[in-house]
């Protein structure tokens, strides 16, 4: 050990101010080395510097041998209660029986041997769940624990011992001691523990982890992450001494967080650089042939998973497996994703991820594929092992049936035994003789007879006496103030008022300036005012100020007193230069209480009667959920309590007080401002910010002016302990009383004990040290007496107890045994105070009184409390009147009857609840072992945030939390408060270490509280909020942890071990269940259990209900030529012989100007020379399949023509991104070989990207079929139009599913001719229409909007792309401006891309003269259910520009039938409704009113189009369903496609789409099955049409029309009425002058896709409601997406922000769904934005997601595994 004392004292002095800057963690340990080395470079001749990692002589004082260390109180070892006095204490209350508690080895309490803790910071809230700087643990070795590792583990263990104390284990000592939580921890070795998984973090933000915070200090600005994280040559960097019980062979070992397959090739060189280092694994999957892959050791899944239950399996992959070969090949399929930008979101989402079903399956090892799929199952094999009481079977998801099962009762609790408590009563108050009346007169008196009397005396920062108050001064001064305040005119708006008696006044004063506050607080006290004293403001944003501006205008406050210093340091305003109005905050005048006139002569004081009990100050406190409250105190409560602290402290004239407390508040203002003057004492107050440099300098002052009391909380103690080199010239002889203004937290005991232990070698006597409990409404609940006696059985008793936390959860006192390891040490805190009454009243429901060994909230009477809360009413009466109850049993008069229980006051007295949980002891002692606000209810049990934070201190605290700063708070969720622990870690913690520091937490709490930690968050140092004092801000740091704005480090939830009461399904009928047992057609599983047994099997039709069945109009009523199918071919070649030059086709370029025009004459010759190239170049017969790869635009529609002249079946397919051609090319490949085109029809550019390099890496040009160039020129010219059967294939249909699955569909001639006759009978398109489109042009409903119908019925399509609206959001509106646009036809992925890109843009679109009044409809092409809350934002946003909102409507198609609904121009309004949420989890439809809890909105799809019929059937039991009733949408339709052409994958499921028949009614009758669920229901029209309505078109325009018949029919096809379902009769209206009733009709409202139902726990999900929640939780979240695998459910979610924010969407990601949909979330992706693939239609690939998460693809910022 290196030896200083030779040193020069500067060096020496500086070296120590160094070792208390990194045992605060102020400087970081390679900080210190360097400052360390660099003070003693001139001395390494004499001295051998080692600059070894914690080296360094430890400067601290260790605790000696001390044999009285237990001199407040002995522990006798049958664990009862044992005072001093030797009088065993509570013996009336019975034990535990022995196998209810934990033995352990017997373990002294008191060995010495460790070091002091450091100091903490108090709380805002006296007993709050967050320590500040403390965090008290034992002070010796685990026993029995280090015994069990190996010599290294012992070496690295006796290395760590000897770093400097904020490294050393042993700083902190708590009552739930160090080794109950290691032999807790010990005992669960034993125990087949899985290993939790890691979760998955990006290299930069593993690097912003705090070993990188650039805040901390310049020392580390060479500090990087360590090596350890990568090195392939250590098993992880665990704790040493946790290896053996955190690692077990058959467990998955989980790599470091650094992802492999999306590595760039920076990292390659490091990586290969130590592959032969990598020692083979012994995890390695034994059967993971490179052929196949081995099925998985997986749960069987239910059919109804979206996952398929072939999934690729899990495989644990061995490090050396690598090889260069590989590593290539894996950067290959990796998409690089790095270079897209938000400008191509859209586009670069489409088709991102390879399918994973035609993805190479050899090389799963080596491209590190299923890696994430191999945490998961870890995560299922740990959460395999319940730790939880199972879930309560069968019970109903309704809101009491939750609250029930949250609050479970245990049968088996403890109950309380005693008899009913009697309130205890304090001494008799007896006031000294020459005792002052009121404070006023104590002033007046002192400042006269003894004005050159210190009143007052303050340090400077460096520890120096600047100023002494003299009595005499501080009268002179505070009348000064007085007469200011009465003459002083302030304006208040246009009046001019002054202040009066019994106004309010706020006294904003800094907290090193306690002089200017006691001379403004006199100056208010001889004027009548009432002052407020309040926390300086920091900055105009502050929360906390914001919450005390609350408080400042409820209670009226327009003046702030304040000195010069305090105003200049205020934030101002940038403009004026004045004082800034704080967020919040009413307006204040400023007045500062410095340089004032003396008052004239006749001024006096003295004049100034005031009554008693007029209001003397209000005090701030805070509630549970930081709401600041303002306590009245009356004049005649404030000096009665003065005389009673006068008593019970023995105080008498002349005395020197030391503070050390915030002298604004609470114990410090009561003691050192108000008694202090009223029995004229000398008080020395020690700023804050010299306590953190020198912690012992208040011992100092004791002996330096021998003074007799002193006022501290528990840190300051473990501060002085630290400060170990000023120890010897410290002498507390004079000292009589030692005033722990904490004392009712549970680790002060082991403060003053420790405390006691090492300063009675200096004069401390043990019955100085006087622990107290206070409270702001209360004030001094109880007190220990200084100088107590030390015989007799007297009030001046101490005690202590060993109690058993499980009966206190419970709320009733049990001892324990010394050597349980669940049990917890209390102190007394003193008796009850001069003219008190106490008694115990149970904390919630009615005050009754608490039986002897119960606990509860403590309540006193006297004259000294507080009156109200200022201007809460309703909150004083059920605080400060309370009237405590006797609960009596009244036996029945015969006898007979049953005992009734009545309750009756016990007096008149209105007590006051001090919100102090706690009981009474023997001889009045008060013990607390709570706080109301620090009391967290889980499922039925009571736990205290003060006893969680000392166990998690206990586990190896100094490793990981940075100055032991911890907040513990509940929050609600599903019913029950849940734990949260967020805990700042140190700057040097690896991520291993930290992850396995919060396993091992999770594993302590669990044991000895038997709670589960919900959440675990490590904060980067000084990153949780503080209060003025530095001590954790606990209101704050809970409203950011629940506002996403915490920022945390690391992460860990364990709502799968700590939620218990989530619903269940409830149980079928035995008919269903065999019904659906019988049924394999489809994996949603809908039954109703509302029916009975006679109709399940047909459905769920009750009787007297109708069936679910609509009909579109008939199409019948159309024209004779529209009647009749017509080729397209020939409309078309008719077009261009009747109107040659009309333009049919407008292409737009993204400025807006046109692109390219096409007349029907130019369609028609293009597409004959197109049919002559195919024919001579590419030999295409009649039905040859020939592929079209174009991008949106004029040649796609030319060339599809081209191919019906000749008899060729086109295939439109989307081009592959030419950025992201990994992943889109082989699905383009893909769609080409399934629809077997013999022959590829493409543009110039395309055909070059095709044979690009670039494509060559994925797809080998040489493999494509023959491609041809559109432009080329053939050398005849197309003679004949191929003459094709109605019933002949037009085209086929091929997309992918959102679930992922590419289906190609069959679309015949005479479908896509009635398709068309109907989408112009129900949109009445006319050849002198516009119709502007922006659509995606391949497929569905887009493809026909694009392509067909504009040739059909001649009007003009004003073609926009898509990817030109990324380009320029305002090209669509622009344009239906520019072009007075009455029809559009759109994708939600432009209606969403133009609310949120132009969301700011409404004044320049207004500038631009943009007008949307043209627009009559606004069509949304979906094959979903309608987003209702986009369409909303979207017309909400476009009114301004003259939308009209009612235009706005949805389309629906699928793959059966591209079209079924679409909102006609004058059609009724879309109807919507309000179904709830749960019932529709159980394949019911409740309809419930708007705003109703669980309440979804559902807007009908659209009308029927002409010809289509709709029924509603049961996907199982193929029966019909009644109205109303959830089932699967049918349908029946001259256009529904003509079957499947292929479905890539199994096509069994399918076989039945095309075909299906009800087993029930009409059983012959055909129809498609949509895959989608939804529900019909009759309803209202919401509108009538009238003949003169600007949307009927004129005379003039369709007689223009040629096709047209007369104008009569047109008008009675216009307006012939919607077709009802069943017998109703069709109306035709034939006269202008007559209109349309308002008459029912059957809306379509489509819920979802069965497809991509999410079956978990028996109930039915759609992913949409899940991520319209996630959506909700947080502003940051710019898209999401949710998929389930292997019964987990996954969310994904893009995060448009900071990478360091990611962290803190897990919890409220986590939290939503389990509030919304009672799911518990299993991973939480969290991606940057543009991961989540969508396509052009804006639908999400769910699918794609998936497996490009499961094949590492997305290159997240993080990845949590929740527990």
């Amino acid at each position: 050990m290196e030896q200083t004392s030779s040193l020069p004292g500067y060096v020496r002095e500086k070296l120590a101010e160094l070792d208390l800057e990194l045992s605060e963690g102020d400087i970081t340990q390679k900080g210190y080395e360097k400052k360390r080395a660099k003070l003693l470079q001139p001395f390494l001749k004499k001295h051998e510097v080692d600059k070894g990692k914690g080296t360094a002589p430890p400067p601290y004082y260790n605790v000696k041998d001390a044999n009285n260390s237990n001199s407040h109180g002995n522990i006798s070892n049958d664990g009862v209660i044992v005072s001093s006095e030797g009088y065993s204490y509570v013996t009336e209350v019975p034990s535990l029986s022995s196998s209810q508690q934990r033995h352990s080895k017997k373990i002294d309490f008191h060995k010495p041997g460790g070091n002091a803790g450091a100091p903490g910071y108090e709380n805002m809230r006296p007993h709050g769940g967050a320590v500040g700087d403390p965090g008290y643990q034992n002070t010796r070795e685990p026993s029995g624990f280090q015994n069990q590792q190996t010599a290294n583990n012992s070496q690295h263990r006796q290395r760590r011992t000897q770093r400097k104390v904020t490294h050393n284990e042993k700083r902190y000592h708590s009552e739930v001691r160090q080794e109950a939580v290691q032999q807790a921890l010990a005992a669960l070795k034993g125990r087949p523990k899985p290993s939790l998984p890691m979760p998955s973090k990006r290299t930069s933000v593993l690097n912003r982890s705090p070993g990188c915070n650039d805040e901390l200090d310049s020392s580390t600005d060479d500090e990087s992450i360590p090596e350890e994280t990568v090195s392939p040559d250590k098993e992880y960097n665990y704790p040493r001494d946790h290896i053996s019980n955190s690692i077990l062979p058959p467990e998955p070992i989980i790599k470091p967080p650094i992802r492999e397959s999306s590595m760039g090739s920076q990292h390659q060189s490091r990586l290969d650089s130590k592959q032969n280092q990598m020692p083979n694994q012994k995890y390695t999957s034994p059967n993971c042939a490179p052929e196949r892959r081995p099925p998985q050791n997986l749960p069987s899944l239910p059919t109804s998973d979206t996952s398929s239950t072939d999934s690729p399996p899990i495989a644990y992959k061995r490090e050396n497996d690598f090889s260069d070969k590989a590593y290539k090949q894996k950067q290959l399929n990796a998409p690089d994703i790095t270079q897209f930008n938000n400008a191509h979101r859209a586009a670069d989402r489409v088709t991102r991820y390879v399918n994973v079903t035609q993805s190479d399956l050899n090389d799963t090892d080596a491209n590190g594929k299923w890696k994430v799929s191999a945490k998961i199952q870890q995560l299922l094999n740990t959460l395999k092992r319940p730790k939880r009481r199972p879930l309560p079977e069968f019970y109903e998801d309704n809101d009491i049936e939750l609250e029930i099962a949250a609050n479970t009762k245990d049968p088996n609790a403890p109950k309380p035994e005693g008899s009913t408590m009697t309130p205890v009563q304090g001494e008799q108050l007896s006031i000294p003789a020459g005792l002052p009346r009121t404070l006023e007169c104590a002033l007046q008196r002192y400042g006269t007879n003894s004005f050159k009397s210190s009143m007052a005396t303050v340090l400077d920062p460096n520890g120096k006496i600047t100023t002494t108050l003299t009595y005499g001064k501080l009268l002179s001064r505070a009348q000064k103030i007085a007469y200011a305040l009465s003459t002083k005119i302030f304006s208040k708006g246009p009046e001019q008022v002054t202040l009066k008696p019994g106004d309010r006044v706020a006294l904003v004063y800094p907290n090193n300036d306690p002089l200017s506050f006691i001379t403004a607080w006199y100056g208010c006290m001889f004027r009548g005012l009432v002052p407020l004293p309040i926390e300086l403001p920091l900055s105009s944003s502050d929360t906390p100020p914001q919450q005390v501006g609350f408080l400042l205008s409820s209670c009226g406050i327009t003046v702030a007193l304040t000195s010069e210093a305090c105003l200049k340091g205020l934030p101002k305003s940038t403009t004026t230069g004045e004082i800034a109005k704080l967020k919040g905050w009413p307006r204040l005048q400023w007045f500062v209480t410095e340089h004032l006139p003396k008052p004239p002569k006749e001024f006096n004081v003295g004049n100034l009667r005031i009554d008693d009990s007029a209001a003397a100050y209000i005090e701030y406190t805070t509630d549970k959920e930081g709401s600041v409250m303002g306590v009245t105190v009356t004049r005649a409560a404030m000096i009665n309590h003065c005389r009673a602290l006068t008593m019970a402290c023995h105080y008498t004239e002349g005395e020197t007080i030391v503070c050390v407390l915030d002298f604004k508040r609470e114990v410090g203002l009561w003691h050192s401002v108000l008694t202090s003057v009223l029995n004229g004492m000398h008080v020395i107050f020690i700023p804050y910010a010299l306590m953190k440099l020198r912690p012992s300098s208040w011992m100092q002052l004791i002996t330096k002016h021998r003074a007799s009391c002193c006022l501290v909380k528990s840190r300051d103690l473990h501060w002085g302990l630290l400060a170990t080199k000023d120890h010897k010239d410290i002498s507390l002889s004079s000292l009589r009383m030692l005033l722990v203004a904490d004392g009712a937290n549970p680790w002060s005991l082991s403060s003053c004990d420790q405390f006691l232990s090492v300063f009675q070698s200096k004069g401390l006597r043990s019955d100085a040290i006087c622990p107290c409990a206070s409270s702001s409404e209360v004030f001094t609940v109880s007190l220990r007496r200084p100088g107590r006696g030390s015989c007799g059985f007297s009030p001046s008793a101490t005690g202590r107890g060993v109690l058993s936390m499980a009966a206190l959860s419970h709320g009733v006192v049990r001892v324990d045994s010394e050597d349980s390891l669940t049990s917890l040490t209390l102190q007394d805190c003193g008796q009850v105070m001069p003219a008190a009454q106490m008694v115990v009243v149970r904390s919630e429901g009615a005050p009754v009184l608490c039986k002897t060994d119960q606990v509860g909230e403590i309540c006193v009477t006297s004259g000294s409390t507080s009156a109200s809360y200022f201007g809460l009413d309703g909150m004083t009466n059920s605080t400060f009147k309370v009237q405590p109850l006797l609960e009596e049993l009244e036996q029945p008069k015969d006898g007979n009857g049953t005992v009734n229980v009545i309750s009756k006051s016990i007096g008149e007295d209105f007590y006051v609840r001090s919100g102090l949980l706690g009981f009474l002891g023997p001889g009045g002692l008060v013990f607390v072992c709570g706080s109301r606000d620090g009391l967290m209810t889980v499922t039925g049990r009571k736990h205290n945030a003060d006893d969680i934070i000392a166990t998690v201190l206990a586990v190896e605290p100094m490793r990981f939390i940075y100055r032991g700063r911890i907040a513990v708070f509940s929050i609600k969720v599903l019913r029950d408060e849940r734990v949260c622990v967020i805990a700042e870690q140190r700057p040097d913690c690896s991520e291993e270490e930290s992850f396995q520091w919060m396993s091992r937490v999770l594993q302590a709490v669990d044991s000895i509280h038997q709670v589960g930690i919900y959440c675990l968050a490590l904060v980067p140092p000084n990153h949780l909020p503080k209060t003025p004092l530095g001590g954790i801000h606990l209101c704050e740091a809970r409203r950011r942890f629940l506002e996403g704005s915490l920022h945390p480090a690391n992460v860990l939830m364990c709502p799968h071990t700590c939620v218990t009461n989530l619903p269940k399904p409830r149980e079928l009928h035995q008919g269903v269940q065999t019904a659906a047992k019988l049924s394999s057609s489809s994996g949603c599983g809908i039954t109703d259990t509302g029916v009975g047994p006679a109709s399940v099997m047909v459905g769920n039709l009750v009787q007297g209900n109708r069936l679910a069945e609509a009909h579109g109009r008939d199409v019948g009523l159309a024209e004779d030529c529209e009647r009749k199918p017509q080729l397209i071919t020939g409309v078309l070649r008719w077009r261009a012989n009747t109107s040659p030059d009309h333009i049919i086709f407008t292409l737009l370029n993204s400025k807006g100007a046109i692109a390219k025009t096409l007349t029907c004459s130019e369609l028609h010759k293009r597409a004959e020379k197109i049919a002559a190239l195919l024919q001579e170049r590419g030999r295409v017969e009649p039905g040859h399949h020939v592929a079209l790869i174009f991008p949106p635009g004029l040649d796609l529609l030319c060339a599809f023509y081209g191919c019906l002249y000749l008899g060729a079946i086109p295939i439109t397919i989307r081009p592959p991104h030419p950025q992201n051609l990994n992943t889109t090319l082989p699905t383009v490949r893909m769609i080409v070989d399934v629809s077997k085109s013999g022959i590829v029809l493409s543009i110039q550019a395309i055909i070059k990207l095709l044979k690009s390099r670039e494509a060559a890496t994925s797809i080998d040009p040489k493999t494509w079929p023959p491609i041809l160039d559109i432009d080329d020129n053939p050398k005849r010219k197309y003679t004949s139009i191929a003459n094709v059967s109605f019933d002949s294939s037009a085209y086929l249909d091929f997309s992918v599913s959102t679930c992922g699955r590419l289906s190609g569909v069959n679309i015949t001639h005479r479908s896509l001719s009635s398709l068309c006759a109907s989408l112009k009978l129900a949109c009445e398109l006319y050849p002198s229409r516009h119709v502007a489109l922006c659509l995606d042009p391949y497929c569905g409903l887009g493809f026909v909007m694009w392509t067909l119908i504009g040739v059909y019925s001649g009007h003009h399509s004003i073609l926009i792309a898509p990817y030109e609206v990324e380009a320029n959001p305002s090209l669509w509106l622009s344009t239906l401006s520019q072009h007075r646009v009455r029809d559009t036809f759109c994708s939600y992925g432009v209606i969403e891309l133009c609310t949120k890109a132009l969301s700011n843009s409404i004044p320049s679109l207004r500038q631009r003269n943009i007008d949307l009044r043209c627009v009559r409809t606004c069509v949304v092409v979906a094959e979903e259910r309608p987003r209702v809350q986009l369409t909303q934002q979207f017309c909400k946003l476009f009114q301004a520009l003259g939308l009209n909102t009612r235009c706005v409507s949805t389309s629906f198609g699928c793959r059966v039938n591209p079209a079924i609904c679409v909102q006609g121009a004058s059609s009724a309004e879309s109807a919507q409704v309000y179904v709830d949420m749960r019932a529709l989890r159980n394949n019911r439809v409740a309809l419930v009113e708007r705003g109703a809890p669980n309440s979804l909105c559902v807007i009908e799809s659209g009308k029927l189009l002409p010809g289509v019929k709709v029924i509603i059937a049961n996907p199982d039991t193929k029966g019909h369903c009644g109205d109303s009733h959830l089932g699967e949408i049918w349908v029946q339709a001259p256009h529904n496609a003509n079957g499947y052409f292929t479905i890539y994958g199994d096509e069994t499921d399918y076989n039945d789409h095309f075909n299906a028949k009800l087993v029930t009614g009409a059983t012959s009758e055909l129809y498609a099955r949509t895959g989608y669920l939804g529900f019909l229901r009759r309803t209202e029209c919401s509108q009538a049409a009238s003949l003169l309505d600007e949307t009927t078109p004129s005379v003039a325009s369709r007689d223009s029309d040629t096709e047209s018949l007369n104008s009569i029919s047109q008008l009675q096809l216009n307006f012939s009425s919607v077709s009802l379902s069943g017998n109703s009769e069709h109306s035709l209206i034939g006269g202008a002058g007559n209109s349309i009733d308002q008459e029912l009709h059957d809306a379509v409202y489509v819920v979802g896709a069965v497809d991509e139902v999410i079956s978990l726990r028996g109930m039915n999900y759609h992913p949409i409601d899940i991520e319209n929640s996630v959506m909700r939780c947080h502003k940051k979240i710019a898209e999401c997406a949710v998929f389930t695998w292997t019964n987990l459910l996954v969310v994904v979610v893009e995060l448009d922000g900071n990478e360091s924010e990611a962290l803190d969407l897990v919890p409220l990601v986590t939290n939503t769904v389990l509030e919304d949909h009672q799911l518990i979330v299993g991973v939480v992706v969290v991606v940057d934005p543009g991961v989540v693939p969508i396509n052009s239609r804006g639908e999400k690939q769910r699918m794609h997601l998936r497996d490009g998460f499961l094949a590492d693809q997305l290159d997240p910022i993080y990845v949590a595994y929740n527990m």
